[in-house]
């Protein structure tokens, strides 16, 4: 779990690895229409948890519980720490956590084809919902609201816990 002096850092991870994201999808930062990184201390107030790797921390995983289910909203790795298996690390991390806490499946959702995202997320055995929950539905409708499609195609995943 993150610590109070961990949470501080978070929005640095998170901007960094969206820098890397954005150019794998082809879009200038400034033409992504995405706000500023989530400060870790809101994220740690919402249901579910964040979970850090390193010390100061160089990625994190942050669950959130939806209507009694977790959902991995956001999985970010410092790109200078990238491909050493830190990423795969902090899912496996979520995913026992989550099970632990009783849920029996999670969630997310990234682009289909960006290499570091579906591809990934599938290589560690998510795969596609064929039948959405109505809070993933309106998970779904709320990123299509902010644009996100725009910048790629988005597909919802998750993975049995038990």
């Amino acid at each position: 779990m993150a610590a109070p002096r961990d949470l501080r850092r978070l929005a640095a991870v998170e901007a960094d690895a969206d820098a890397v994201l954005l150019e794998a999808l082809g879009v200038p930062a400034d033409e992504a229409g995405w706000g500023e990184a989530v400060d870790g201390r809101d994220r740690d107030l919402l249901p579910g948890f964040v979970l850090v790797a390193g010390d100061p921390p160089v990625g994190f995983a942050h669950v959130v519980v939806i209507d009694g289910d977790a959902h991995l909203e956001q999985l970010a790795v410092q790109p200078a720490h990238a491909r050493q298996g830190i990423g795969a690390a902090l899912v496996q991390a979520a995913r026992e956590e989550a099970r632990w806490a009783g849920h029996d499946r999670l969630s997310l959702t990234t682009y289909r084809d960006v290499a570091f995202n579906a591809p990934f997320y599938r290589r560690l055995g998510f795969t596609e919902v064929a039948s959405p929950r109505p809070w993933q539905q309106r998970l779904v409708a709320g990123e299509r609201a902010r644009g996100l499609e725009r910048l790629g195609d988005r597909v919802l995943l998750d993975v049995a816990l038990w």
